[in-house]
């Protein structure tokens, strides 16, 4: 480990090495349990839980000036 990455952890207060070692700790568990891993996706899975109103797609009144 470099020295001066020691040297400067232990000139820290007490307290502040404690969050050093909780923050390392954090990093040592988020490298141990990947994130992102993306499960492979069910096509058909939400059929029928969403509809779409009639004129969704219709132009807005509020638009026309831009039109």
């Amino acid at each position: 480990m470099n020295s001066d990455l020691i040297k400067k952890i232990q000139s820290l207060p007490e307290d502040l090495r404690k969050e050093v070692e909780d923050f390392i700790d954090f990093l040592n568990q988020k490298v141990k349990e990947p994130s992102g891993i993306v499960k492979a996706r069910k096509a058909g899975f939400a059929k029928n839980m969403f509809t779409i109103k009639e004129g969704f797609d219709d132009p807005l009144e509020d638009f026309k000036a831009y039109q």
